[in-house]
């Protein structure tokens, strides 16, 4: 099982650079960058979907030092008391990710795909056909204003490659696991996933 985890962690880890390079381009046909932006896309609300990205980021926060490690989970715990105060009051959470340190993450090469992808124009396709896209962060929307063109990172590929690696990491087991949608803090505060 460790050889085939560690098999499925080196497909992740390339899937990744893929995305990171495709997000280059993406931010380059712009001129997007996030330098000395007064913003941070780590206080945006996400939640993930998958088992091997959570496998994967347990895997970087085991390789933390012992007290790091314990301040992810503290930060971790004390988001999920705000973000859950947020959606009691039906507000959306705006709380910085409890792996970012001093505007950056902690955590760099174990952040999940929507932490890489976030940021410039996108769109992708659902698997019942339908078209979704997003406009970006506000600095994307504003290098766009006015173009007859707007550059679009395509994640259609990237979804249905990870949907594959997630298909081939859980193998039989699939069928048995409730689907997965959690935030990276109740990722941390969970544990590593129980994959039985």
């Amino acid at each position: 099982m460790a050889k085939s985890r560690q098999a499925s962690f080196r497909k992740l880890a390339a899937l990744y650079e893929r995305m990171a390079l495709a997000y280059q381009e993406a931010a380059a046909a712009l001129g997007l960058s996030c330098e000395n932006c007064p913003d941070n896309c780590c206080a945006s609300y996400f939640q993930h979907h998958t088992y091997i990205e959570w496998a994967y980021l347990w895997q970087g926060l085991k390789s933390l030092a012992p007290e790091r490690l314990e301040e992810a989970r503290d930060r971790a715990r004390d988001y999920l008391v705000r973000a859950g105060t947020a959606l009691s009051l039906g507000r959306r959470p705006g709380i910085m990710c409890p792996l970012n340190q001093e505007g950056l993450c902690g955590l760099y090469s174990h952040r999940m795909m929507i932490c890489r992808l976030h940021g410039v124009p996108n769109a992708f396709t659902r698997p019942d056909g339908q078209r979704l896209s997003f406009p970006g962060c506000w600095r994307s929307q504003e290098l766009c204003r006015g173009l007859e063109r707007v550059p679009m990172l395509e994640r259609t590929e990237f979804y249905r490659d990870l949907a594959r690696l997630e298909a081939e990491f859980l193998g039989s087991r699939a069928r048995r696991l409730p689907r997965v949608d959690l935030t990276l803090a109740e990722m941390i505060d969970s544990g590593p996933p129980g994959l039985g």
